[in-house]
Order: structure tokens, then C-alpha cells, then sequence
């Protein structure tokens, strides 16, 4: 087998722990030139140790110990530099308990391992925060009315029930774009297709959503819209969250526009417009736009709207882009592919 395209460095040893074979990876991670490596001792040629000095060769003994092992697991080691690196080791028998007869080592470097994780705290920590300013209002007006009901008029009373429902209004908002981040993430998130009309998902989230709007704005919606094929409950989710956003940071909604469009990759579809009268997005910044958590501005949410409506949108295979609008301001564009079930064309 060869190993010279493996992302990884691979050190082969013989039944003898003398290095037979090592792959380009791990050359120029040794910086090695040629075939100095072959012949070493495996003990030399994976010269790493744990924070205490300890080898991983004395560590793992890759030849010694049970006859039953086939692997060594996989744990951080550093090299004599002071890097960290990946090590596991497959123990290859030609009988089942017999003597180990050659040892595969797998090496990487630890700085992507360490990078995820660093990701994953501050996730965790970003998650926490988010979480704790909603329970932090409503632990302390609900401790208050219990501590002092009698101090308070029944006008306080319901102001501070009132703030209470609202946080957890909030809160649960936050639980639920959790949970569609995490699917979307983890590639599970479903989605109930059936025929929808973008049109009338659009027309009823304006309705709904008209009492926001400081100013007025334009509504143009084609006519014949084909018939698209997906998730109206998402679809509603994505309509919404462009419109809160052009409403709520883009200085107000200036126009919606709905119609055919012909994508440059697919067959028929339908696009939406947003438009807003904002200073618009500068390019550098409209892929961050997408990014968990990301916010800009007074009055940002929990930053995961966007991310989520990428997820949905690319879910249908449809797209979903940041342009400069006409006369200033961004516009948001969604596509989305009619996406027609084959039984249908029949």
C-alpha cells in the first residue's frame, strides 16, 4: 500500500522495531532528507515523550504486552521542539495472539485538534451567556414576587409578570435556534416537503409583520410563480428572519421582491429579494454574515438567524447571497430550485 498521498505521516516497522518504510508526510515533518529514516530504531524515529519525559515507545510498547492488542490509542505526545502531535500505532500479527510482525504509526499535528476544541469552548461559553441573561430576569423578578408580593401594587405585579413571560418567551426562542444550529450542524435537519407558493408564504409574514415597519415599503410579486416544492413551515422561518433583520438593522424594509428565476446551475426556480435602507454590507464581511453567533450592531439577536437560514435554504438546494441593492442599502437574495418530486412528471 502506499502511503505518500496520506494527509498523515506514516512510520512502518518491522518484526524488529527497524523502520522499513516512512512516507513523505513524515519526512517533511522530520525534515528527513532521502532515506535517513530507513533503518532506525522506531524508538528514534518516533522521538516524541508526554509532559513528564516519558517516551511513547517505552509508553505504548508496541511489541510487548497482551498478544490480544491491535491498536495503540491515539493521545497527545510533543517532539524534542516542543510541538504537539497525534499519535496511534495498528499492531499487525499474522496469527491471531501471535507476535506482533510490523507496526503502523500514524502521526499528526495537534493544531487543528486544539483549534476545534478552543471552538467548542467558546461555544460552550457563548451558548452559557446567551442562556444567563434570559434566566437572570426571570429568576429575580420571580425570587422578588415571592419575597415581597404585598409590597407591590397589582399594576408592578403584572409589569413584572409581563417582563417575566417575555424572557421566557426569549429563552425558548434562543432553545429552539439551538437545536436547528446543532441539526444543521450535525447534517440532520428534516424537512416535510410538499407544494408551496412563496408568494403566499411571503404575503402572510408581511401581514403579520407589516405593525413593524416604521416606513412604508414595496411589494413586487410576479406573476405565474411556479410552484416550489419544500418546507413551507422553513420556508416562513427564512421569509422571517430577512424581514426582521432589514427591519431591525437594516434602518427598515424597502422593498420584496418575489419572482421566476432561472439559475445558472439548475433547471426553474423562484427567487426572493430583500431590500433594505441600510449602509449595506461590506463585502469582506457578507460570508461572516452566515457564521454562528455572529451580530453587528445595537439590538442583535442571538447571532444564529442567518446561520440557520443558509442551513434551510442550502437544505432545499437552493442559495442564498449578500448584493449591493439599487440605490443603496443590502439586498438579501434567496433562490430556491422548484425541486418537483419525480412521480410528479410523469
Amino acid at each position: 500500500m502506499d502511503y505518500d498521498d496520506y494527509p498523515d505521516g506514516v512510520i512502518i516497522a518491522g518484526p524488529d522495531g527497524i523502520v522499513e518504510y516512512v512516507n513523505e508526510r513524515i519526512r517533511d515533518m522530520a525534515r528527513a532528507i532521502g532515506d535517513e529514516m530507513i533503518g532506525m530504531h522506531l524508538s528514534e524515529a518516533v522521538p516524541f515523550d508526554d509532559l513528564n519525559g516519558n517516551s511513547w515507545y517505552d509508553c505504548s510498547r508496541p511489541y510487548d504486552g497482551l498478544n490480544i492488542r491491535k491498536r495503540v490509542s491515539e493521545q497527545g505526545w510533543w517532539s524534542p521542539k516542543g510541538s504537539e502531535y497525534l499519535i496511534t500505532a495498528s499492531l499487525v500479527r499474522d496469527r491471531p495472539a501471535g507476535p506482533v510482525t510490523r507496526v503502523v504509526v500514524s502521526v499528526r499535528n495537534a493544531r487543528i485538534r486544539n483549534q476545534r476544541d478552543r471552538e467548542r469552548s467558546d461555544l460552550v461559553a457563548t451558548v452559557a451567556h446567551e442562556l444567563r441573561s434570559p434566566l437572570t430576569g426571570i429568576k429575580g423578578f420571580t425570587s422578588t414576587l415571592l419575597t415581597k408580593w404585598d409590597k407591590f401594587t397589582e399594576e408592578q405585579r403584572r409589569l413584572m409578570l409581563e417582563t417575566v413571560d417575555s424572557d421566557a418567551d426569549r429563552l425558548s426562542r434562543l432553545i429552539t435556534e439551538l437545536l436547528d444550529a446543532a441539526r444543521i450542524d450535525a447534517g440532520r435537519l428534516t424537512l416535510k416537503r410538499g407544494p408551496v407558493k412563496l408568494d403566499e408564504v411571503v404575503r402572510n409574514v408581511l401581514t403579520n409583520m407589516s405593525g413593524g415597519a416604521t416606513e412604508p415599503f414595496g411589494i413586487n410579486i410576479g406573476d405565474d410563480l411556479d410552484l416550489i416544492w419544500g418546507d413551507s413551515d422553513r420556508m416562513t422561518q427564512v421569509v422571517t428572519n430577512l424581514v426582521e433583520n432589514a427591519m431591525r438593522h437594516g434602518f427598515g424594509l424597502r422593498e420584496v421582491v418575489v419572482k421566476n428565476t432561472q439559475h445558472p446551475d439548475f433547471r426553474g426556480g423562484v427567487s426572493l429579494e430583500i431590500h433594505d435602507h441600510g449602509p449595506g454590507i461590506p463585502e469582506e464581511m457578507r460570508q461572516r454574515v452566515f457564521s454562528r453567533f455572529w451580530r453587528s450592531g445595537p439590538g442583535a439577536g442571538s447571532g444564529l438567524g442567518m446561520y440557520i437560514v443558509r442551513g434551510i435554504v442550502e437544505q432545499h438546494g437552493g442559495s442564498i447571497d449578500i448584493l449591493d441593492a439599487e440605490g443603496g442599502g443590502a439586498q438579501i437574495r434567496v433562490w430556491f430550485p422548484i425541486n418537483e418530486p419525480d412521480s410528479m412528471t410523469d
